[in-house]
């Protein structure tokens, strides 16, 4: 079994949520991916500290996707600096991990070498 990621994101809009959501889903990129509104986000952007109401997204993932689920996100998100960050999955129920395990690498490519989109 690969090794397991958590992958966190945020949008600045429901609708730019659901649509990585959906695409990193529908590409093999992520088994599931949970969408959390309404956070408050405060951060330093441009040299000002800046506060933003965001969409959290919670993609549950596998290490060796990752380099192409960044490059995907990278792609479709409206943030010049989109956040993605990988954090391990330790442990957890075993038939979870297998299904995760299962279900990312079974959509179409997201991206090619090149990184030209085939969405």
């Amino acid at each position: 079994m690969s090794e397991a990621v958590v992958v966190l994101m945020t949008a600045g809009s429901p609708e730019e949520a659901q649509r990585l959501a959906q695409t990193l889903v529908a590409d093999g990129l992520a088994a599931c991916v949970n969408i959390v509104p309404g956070i408050t986000s405060v951060y330093r952007w441009e040299g000002r500290v800046q506060r933003d109401q965001e969409w959290l997204l919670v993609a549950k993932s596998r290490r060796d996707r990752l380099v192409d689920l960044v490059r995907r996100v990278q792609t479709l998100h409206s943030y010049q600096v989109p956040e993605v960050i990988a954090l391990p999955i330790v442990s957890g129920s075993q038939a979870y991990l297998h299904w995760l395990d299962q279900e990312v690498g079974g959509g179409r490519p997201a991206v090619d070498q090149e990184g030209r989109d085939h969405a």
